[in-house]
């Protein structure tokens, strides 16, 4: 029990709880920045012309690392206590992931 909140000293409780939301604060406000940054990477990339076989998948590339930043840090999946929901989560993902393979499978074939 090293990281008990409930130490029955309410200054000490307050202040481990500050610390804790300090921290938090912190990994969000990084997270929407860099959000942020693969945003405009995405717009640069678009605006500089490049190829369509090189934009295309780029930007679902960086679409997945934002949905990744969006689970873990705005969705609070990386806290203990959301097991079943992230179960849930990549049981959905995968079952879409094998739908869009089985049309495109079908389509291209």
């Amino acid at each position: 029990m090293a990281n008990q909140t409930n130490t029955g000293n309410p200054k000490v409780d307050l202040a481990y709880r500050r610390k804790k939301n300090k921290e938090e604060m912190k990994y969000q406000v990084v997270s929407f920045v860099m959000m942020i940054f693969l945003t405009l990477l995405a717009f640069l990339a678009v605006g500089a012309d490049m190829s369509k076989l090189f934009i295309v998948p780029f930007i679902i590339l960086l679409a997945v690392v934002q949905c990744v930043f969006q689970l873990y840090y705005f969705m609070h999946m990386n806290h203990k206590g959301h097991e079943a929901a992230s179960l849930f989560l990549f049981s959905g993902l995968a079952v879409g992931l094998i739908t869009v393979l089985a049309f495109t499978t079908i389509i291209w074939w």
